[in-house]
């Protein structure tokens, strides 16, 4: 099947809100490997409180999904499914069907009931009303084997799903616990999160490209991978974690992020910047500023944020709006900002950076 584009694609958050306001028809999130498909699962799950139902489905053999079993006293066979489903607890659910584009034809025709608008169904026994039901998978021309047949498209709406901007993947990384060092070298590189699509990309070195494939290379998802290896720095030498890196975002990412790497090592201690704000060394290099700035935002708390406002204040004013406009976008920290007297301050005086 060829890839027809009209020049739209939606954002996952975009995505998320389709299948949220429209319970009754089945969506097929396309995108290119590792960008957070799978992640509105998570998202679905918090909006609504439902339960949750992970379909691995390349990894679904027909035996996974149903099973005859034989009533005596009627002298028939019935249809049990699986009780990954969920179907069997009567209440809405959130099914996903991962990777179903991978899915092996019989496993596909063997759900396929699922995807209907009326009575939707697995087997003889039907899909809880308002449950959410939608699919996932890459696109055809990202080279990895996805197909689905005709009848089964026609029966869902397709979309393409964007991979998230640097700045929508920053704001997202704040909230998970991303390694600052990480956050901040994507907001200085902001093209290692450019897609393949996007034109003028044919020579950038950090992302998945179907024509230059590579084991590794930058997506959400091994950046956060990333983080983990970044984080546990201190029990690991640094080839190791330079070797581990190359292997999760590829040789040109693992070689740059490592310079930010340094630049964190560098700075000064947490505790000093705290207690002696106005001593404490303040960075001039571009990626220790980021690094800095970032690293603030995940620790600052209402107890610290005072002295930090005191200390930012001797930053460039570039990088004190970067700390502004991103800590009020963050759900966990927006209200220590907003609280605090120091930042109220700051944003009275500095209007015209924001």
């Amino acid at each position: 099947m060829s890839e027809v584009s009209f020049g739209k694609t939606v954002s996952l958050k975009q995505a998320a809100q389709l299948i949220l306001t429209n319970p009754n028809q089945r969506f097929l999130l396309r995108g290119e490997p590792g960008i957070g498909k799978s992640s509105i699962l998570e998202f679905l799950a918090a909006e609504t409180g439902y339960d949750t139902a992970y379909i691995d489905v390349p990894n679904l053999d027909l035996g996974d999904v149903a099973m005859p079993v034989v009533n005596k006293e009627k002298r028939v066979t019935e249809y049990y499914p699986n009780s990954r489903f969920k179907l069997h607890l009567g209440k809405p659910v959130i099914v996903m069907f991962d990777e179903i584009t991978k899915g092996s034809p019989p496993v596909v025709n063997m759900v396929h009931p699922m995807f209907e608008k009326v009575n939707p169904r697995l087997g003889d026994v039907p899909v809880p009303l308002g449950s959410l039901v939608f699919m996932t998978g890459n696109l055809t021309t990202d080279g990895v084997g996805d197909t689905l047949k005709a009848h089964t498209l026609n029966r869902i709406v397709a979309l393409h799903v964007r991979k998230p901007s640097a700045e929508e993947w920053i704001e997202w990384a704040i909230a998970h616990d991303i390694d600052p060092v990480v956050v901040a070298w994507v907001s200085r590189f902001p093209h290692v999160m450019a897609s393949y699509t996007d034109a003028g990309q044919t020579d950038n070195p950090y992302i998945f490209n179907p024509k230059r494939p590579s084991v590794s290379y930058v997506s959400p998802r091994s950046l956060a991978t990333a983080s983990d290896l970044v984080k546990s720095r201190e029990h690991n030498d640094r080839d190791a974690v330079l070797a581990g890196l190359a292997g999760t975002i590829g040789e040109a990412g693992a070689r740059d992020l490592a310079a930010f790497v340094e630049f964190s090592d560098q700075l000064p201690a947490w505790e000093t910047i705290i207690t002696k704000p106005e001593d404490a060394n303040v960075p001039t290099a571009p990626g220790a500023c980021a690094v800095s700035v970032f690293g603030a935002i995940s620790r600052v708390d209402k107890a610290t944020i005072t002295p930090f406002m005191k200390y930012l204040s001797r930053f460039s004013a570039e990088w004190q709006a970067v700390f502004a406009i991103n800590i009020a976008k963050n759900p966990q920290k927006q209200a220590i900002a907003f609280s605090s007297k120091a930042f109220a301050d700051w944003v009275a005086k500095n209007q015209d950076l924001l």
